[in-house]
């Protein structure tokens, strides 16, 4: 249904008319307002109301089972401190017109529109040359058309081509407000006291000089402490190893599911899902990039849960107990270290996989893997965080700061794993 045809029925329906100046009841910040008219509306549209059926942070309930909040939750969160910091920096003397606010508000809502199901988990699996990133921006321009332009600013700014260069440091930067709602709304939601962080406080040490996004000298405490949650919040959330594990094997039954198809077995699932992961569907190619992005956008995390429910009782010994797995949280083991598992460690425990389960070895891949994770809280080089001093200088935060040290938190930290079916645990 275009955009067009789906205005028209709310018309119809009489609703069309109701006040769009709502008061939204969030259990992070309280009562949150949608500031204007037209972002009441892009929330309203379809392609956005799909935030609500997809995880922000994908299998992470499997640990802490109260993980279970939206991106769409996220995004508003995140509208909401945009909001707050274009009113702290208009207060300190930076000109921003009613063009350069609301087009800074709706970058910030679209900005996760493009996720996949289960959001990060997903990243590649069902369009493999491209990023949330990209399909977030091919949303927003379909958008920007079928409301006549009005997305204009904002996607400039999302795009980094707005002359308000500070703008787009609002959106995307060390500092924006899409880490500021994530941090603070994942802690609250896990229960994992190490990501609270001062969001207001840090809101309210920005400024802009020299069309450049800055924190007062006085906020350098909060800035220290967001990035030090930061970090802390990647390896015991993001990045748990019973977390990596679970999304893992979610893959693993993706792909298997994928093969399958492939090689021409039947493999039962949603319409929505057929599309993207069956390549040898006749229908599975789009001859349009709109058509592209409605059937994305009709593709969420119920479709993988109720395929994952069809998939545990089919006959294919894999693929069942994969998605078995997955739903009863019959998880593989995991072992992390440093290094890189070596060929010959890796090959011994899938020899014994393969003799104990009687598998070919096309298909122990499935339950004996390997990669790597990685994860960075800083980019010193390319991003820097400035203070602004009493005296009208700014300091780099690398100079500044007595507490952490830029330089390592900017060194990524790379960990490998190795997981196997857990019942072989001990047996290595």
């Amino acid at each position: 249904m275009t955009y067009a045809q789906w205005n028209s029925v709310w018309k119809m329906k009489g609703s069309y008319y109701h006040n769009k100046r709502k008061i939204i009841n969030d259990p992070v910040y309280g009562f949150i307002s949608i500031p204007d008219e037209l972002v009441f509306d892009i929330i309203e549209h379809p392609y956005f109301q799909r935030l609500r059926r997809v995880r922000q942070l994908g299998l992470t309930n499997y640990v802490y089972p109260g993980a279970v909040h939206s991106r769409f939750q996220h995004a508003l969160g995140a509208v909401y401190l945009m909001n707050s910091a274009l009113e702290v920096i208009q207060q300190k003397g930076c000109e921003l017109s009613h063009d350069d606010w609301l087009g800074a508000l709706l970058a910030i809502l679209l900005h996760d529109v493009g996720h996949a199901p289960f959001s990060h988990t997903l990243e590649h699996v069902f369009i493999s040359d491209m990023s949330h990133e990209k399909l977030s921006l091919l949303y927003m321009e379909e958008l920007n058309n079928q409301f006549g332009g009005q997305l204009d600013t904002a996607l400039a700014i999302f795009k980094g081509e707005h002359p308000k260069k500070f703008l787009r440091q609002l959106v995307s930067s060390q500092l924006d407000m899409d880490r500021l709602d994530y941090l603070r709304r994942d802690s609250y939601f896990t229960g994992v006291t190490e990501g609270v962080i001062g969001s207001e406080r840090i809101i309210k040490m920005l400024r802009v000089v020299d069309d450049q996004l800055v924190v007062d000298r006085k906020g350098i405490y909060s800035i220290e402490k967001f990035l030090i949650s930061r970090r802390l919040m990647y390896w015991q959330v993001y990045l748990h190893k019973t977390v990596i594990a679970a999304e893992q094997m979610l893959v693993k039954t993706l792909d298997r599911a994928r093969e399958m198809a492939d090689l021409g077995m039947d493999v039962s699932s949603s319409p929505a899902l057929a599309r993207f992961l069956f390549s040898n569907r006749a229908n599975s190619g789009f001859s349009t990039t709109k058509e592209l992005l409605d059937a994305f956008a009709r593709l969420d995390d119920t479709d993988i849960v109720s395929s994952l429910k069809e998939w545990s009782c089919c006959n294919d010994l894999i693929l069942s107990r994969l998605a078995d797995g997955l739903l009863n949280r019959k998880l593989p083991a995991i072992l992390i270290q440093d290094t890189p598992f070596s060929s010959d460690r890796i090959d011994f425990i899938r020899n014994i996989v393969m003799r104990d389960e009687k598998l070919d070895q096309s298909l122990v891949g499935y339950l004996v893997f390997s990669d790597n994770i990685s994860n960075s809280a800083y980019n010193e080089e390319s991003d820097q965080v400035m203070l602004y001093e009493n005296t009208g200088n700014l300091t780099e935060l690398s100079e500044a700061s007595n507490i952490i040290n830029p330089s390592l938190l900017s060194k990524a930290d790379n960990k490998y794993f190795l997981c196997f079916p857990k019942e072989y645990t001990g047996k290595f």
